[in-house]
């Protein structure tokens, strides 16, 4: 059975949910987002989930990645705080944030499966450990779908700790057949039984992405275009919605909201530059205008009418 799906929200509905910081505020009141991410393969996705983070308004943006990325990381953006992952403890107390500095974690952009064994322990332990929300992308998704992923993910949701997956459409596979699912049915019931069988937000990506909470109401974002049909895009929308989280948006706005600057990011990036040129380093460029196409007075706002 085909689950209703409420349409794309409005320009007005998505810019009354963007953080713009009070004239009073400091970096970590505006966001602590902590990225477990870039393994020694591909410390890049480090960096494009980070350009997304800080873009998207993240007061302090940290990446804990792999020994033999730190050199990449450090150098891409003089801002960034990077670690080894090694130094990641998501256990300890101050982890879960407050709400003057609030928090959250991006785990799995840039993991690589030959590293799998030392990835597969960073997952588990923040799935235990880390209270604030999490986001799990990328090469976690992986590793989540597994009965101990499974068991975690249940266990954060009895603990009332958000939770929030973004996958693609062959991610999404692997997370059904772990949780016993059929993955053959439509985009937005896949993302309805994903929700429920996680206890999470899930955010299934594709031309259109679904996004379901955990009671399994689904809405969508049909703002893509095929300039983000490139490797790395999903990196930088990982990033942004850490962000969004990381200022205090639940987890299905966002989804919403992030996935839908992502999307008008890729639209100004594809105006400038043609949909055949658009690169994943290129979207953190174009979030500004993202932010004022959603920003835009309300009068103007067509989108979802």
């Amino acid at each position: 059975m085909t689950v209703p799906v409420a349409p794309s929200r409005p320009n007005a509905s998505l810019a009354a949910l963007l953080p713009f910081p009070a004239a009073d505020t400091n970096k970590y009141r505006r966001g602590h987002l902590s990225l477990v991410a870039g393994s020694a393969a591909y410390p890049g996705a480090a960096c494009l989930a980070a350009d997304g983070a800080t873009r998207a308004g993240a007061g302090y943006t940290e990446v804990f990645c792999a020994g033999k990325a730190l050199l990449t990381v450090r150098g891409h953006r003089p801002s960034l705080v990077a670690r080894d992952w090694r130094a990641w403890h998501p256990g300890r107390p101050s982890r879960g944030g407050s709400g003057d500095h609030p928090r959250a974690c991006v785990i799995g952009c840039g993991f690589d499966t030959a590293e799998s064994g030392a990835t597969a322990g960073l997952l588990m332990e923040t799935l235990r450990a880390w209270e604030a929300p999490l986001l799990v992308d990328g090469g976690a998704l992986g590793l989540l779908a597994s009965p101990t992923g499974l068991r975690l993910a249940a266990e954060r949701a009895a603990k009332g700790r958000p939770l929030l997956l973004t996958p693609h459409g062959g991610e999404a596979a692997r997370l059904a057949a772990a949780a016993s699912l059929a993955p053959d049915r439509d985009a937005p019931t896949l993302a309805a039984a994903l929700a429920r069988a996680y206890g999470a937000t899930v955010a299934l990506k594709g031309p259109r992405t679904y996004i379901a909470d955990t009671r399994g109401k689904v809405e969508v974002m049909d703002r893509g275009t095929a300039a983000l049909a490139k490797a790395g895009t999903g990196d930088v929308l990982a990033g942004i919605i850490g962000a969004l989280l990381a200022q205090g948006l639940s987890p299905v706005d966002a989804a919403a909201l992030g996935c839908a600057l992502h999307a008008e990011a890729g639209r100004a990036a594809e105006a400038a530059l043609s949909a055949l040129c658009v690169t994943a380093d290129d979207l953190a460029d174009f979030l500004p205008a993202a932010v004022r196409a959603l920003a835009a007075p309300a009068a103007a706002d067509t989108h979802g009418q």
